[in-house]
């Protein structure tokens, strides 16, 4: 049989553990993982070079918003999630074994409830169900669907088990229709069976206007035919009690997919959901299973101490090594940590978001490193949609938080674009520099050294030559040479006169300054006041009013 792409031919291995063992639809899965591979497996490799931070602005833009799809940063509650996911997996094959029959049986009382238009009817003693089902809860920005989609990526998807002539579907992940109907959601499942599949599901069952008993008991038997290992049922919150015959009946509709037809389902949601599966606990037919899992933002840490080993330090001390930024700071300060939180409040989605827009900010501004100020602005500016729900998140009300926790997160794209045509107008700066003959190398080099503090008059021809007389050799190399002859024409200089003008710096381009430089501070600082308190802080000014109130 040919394999269609992303379908992987069936390779056993005898399992370790009693239950599992001579069980073909667990014994062709990846490994068990411990934590540590689960990390390793989900950790998502950056390419940052250091000599990306000196390309123009429009391509490190471009650079800096990889972080919006790319980054993840494997923590607790990953590795928690994965655990679960991979025991729903293997506990729902224990009663569904293509070798001791319990799969057929399975397959024949489905076959009996669509006959019969019954969902209890069945034709062979039941087997036990050991599916399990869990509702997973957490805002809008929590990182719930790319946790999922990244854990589930670990897994192939669609086994073949050339032994048995038998297709097994490991994951089948549906969203919930935006009309909140039972009868969408159904429809749903088999245009995701086609895609998986490539067959044409939607074409036999959904055009013929079945009932939402009818396409459930097909579900059931088309779940047993590819022995779908987990059902993953994304925005529950979408679902409606009035739409889908009422909270009773909804919650019937997942107690049998668990129950009776035995397939683990994860049901992932906002806190709007919530109210859907409260009744399950009061419900004595409740599905069994893992309960609930709920996703909080990132704790607050104490910034009065060594955060580092909390999960909102290890987040953002990873993030902050990627920076595109020429005068980047290397630590992460705690006055730049706090903002950062207070303007996210720990939401993961906001907390890149912000971090990639501010980098832009700080490349189109000249800036070139991130502030608290630059934080706050861009907030301000670029985030004003998701204001209430930060708000919200302040002020540890749940019943304002359940009201915009599933607010949208503004996308990017559209800011990119926007950042990319004012990078545009600094594009006549970057073609007054000297072109080298288009020698990217010799570019790099003299943007690199200018950056170092050379002056650029004096390293044209000593960036040519450089490159003329040693074509083979290396960048790192060069820059020495350049740098001992630079020094050496900086020795033979005559002295200026008495008369010389010197650089003025405007007031308006001192955020462009050295970080150490007053002139910086003063930029970040809204008033005179807040200028002193900065100076006092941080030792530049003394204090005299402190040092009165210790010694008078």
């Amino acid at each position: 049989m040919n394999l269609y792409d992303g379908w992987i031919q069936a390779e056993y291995v005898e399992s370790i553990i009693d239950q599992y063992r001579n069980n073909p639809f667990i014994e062709c899965l990846p490994p068990i993982k411990n934590a540590t591979q689960v990390s390793a497996t989900l950790k998502n490799q950056i390419n940052f070079r250091a000599s990306e931070i000196y390309l123009d602005g429009n391509k490190r833009i471009h650079a800096i918003a990889q972080l919006i799809d790319h980054f993840f940063q494997p923590l607790t509650r990953h590795i928690e999630l994965e655990m679960k996911i991979s025991l729903m997996i293997r506990q729902g094959y224990i009663g569904r074994n293509l070798i001791d029959g319990g799969h057929n049986v399975h397959i024949q009382n489905g076959y009996e409830r669509l006959m019969k238009g019954d969902l209890e009817v069945q034709r062979f003693e039941h087997v036990e169900s050991t599916a399990k089902s869990m509702t997973f809860i957490g805002c809008s920005g929590s990182g719930k669907t790319a946790s999922i989609n990244r854990i589930l990526a670990t897994y192939p998807q669609v086994i073949y088990h050339q032994k048995y002539n038998f297709t097994q579907i490991v994951f089948l992940k549906i969203d919930c229709p935006y009309d909140g109907s039972l009868k969408s959601l159904c429809h749903n499942f088999f245009r995701a069976l086609d895609e998986v599949l490539h067959e044409n599901y939607v074409d036999r069952y959904v055009r013929k206007r079945h009932g939402v008993e009818t396409l459930i008991a097909l579900m059931a038997q088309i779940a047993n035919t590819y022995a779908i290992g987990l059902l993953v049922i994304d925005e529950i919150q979408h679902l409606s009690t009035k739409r889908s015959g009422g909270a009773e009946k909804m919650l019937n509709f997942f107690v049998t997919l668990v129950n009776t037809i035995s397939i683990p389902v994860l049901m992932v949601g906002t806190p709007k959901a919530q109210p859907i599966f409260e009744l399950d606990l009061r419900s004595a037919r409740r599905a069994s299973g893992f309960g609930a899992l709920l996703w909080e933002p990132l704790a607050r840490p104490d910034f009065e101490v060594k955060i580092d080993k909390t999960e909102w330090g290890r987040f953002t001390n990873r993030l902050w090594k990627l920076q595109w930024l020429t005068k980047a700071d290397p630590v992460l300060s705690t006055e730049i940590s706090e903002t950062w939180f207070d303007l996210s409040q720990g939401i993961m989605d906001v907390v890149i978001k912000l971090y990639v827009l501010s980098q832009m900010r700080a490349v189109v501004s000249g800036i070139e490193r991130i502030t608290p100020k630059l934080m706050r602005k861009v907030y301000e500016d670029e985030l004003k949609p998701i204001h209430p729900m930060i708000d919200a998140l302040r002020s540890g009300l749940k019943e304002r938080i359940a009201k915009y926790s599933d607010l949208t997160i503004p996308h990017i794209d559209k800011k990119i674009i926007e950042l990319s045509i004012l990078v545009q107008k600094q594009v006549a700066k970057v073609n007054s520099e000297p072109k080298f003959e288009n020698n990217s190398s010799a570019i790099r080099l003299y943007r690199q050294l200018v950056d170092m503090g050379f002056e650029s008059t004096l390293l044209e021809p000593l960036v040519s030559k450089a490159f003329r007389d040693n074509p083979s050799v290396e960048l790192k190399d060069i820059m020495p040479i350049v740098i001992e002859w630079y020094k050496s024409a900086e020795q033979t200089k005559p002295e200026k006169k008495s008369g010389s003008t010197y650089k003025i710096i405007h007031p308006k381009d001192w955020h462009t300054l050295e970080t150490d430089d007053l002139r910086f501070v003063s930029s970040q600082a809204d008033n005179t006041d807040e200028f002193v308190e900065i100076l006092k802080s941080s030792g530049v000014m003394f204090d005299t009013d402190a040092w009165i109130d210790t010694y008078g």
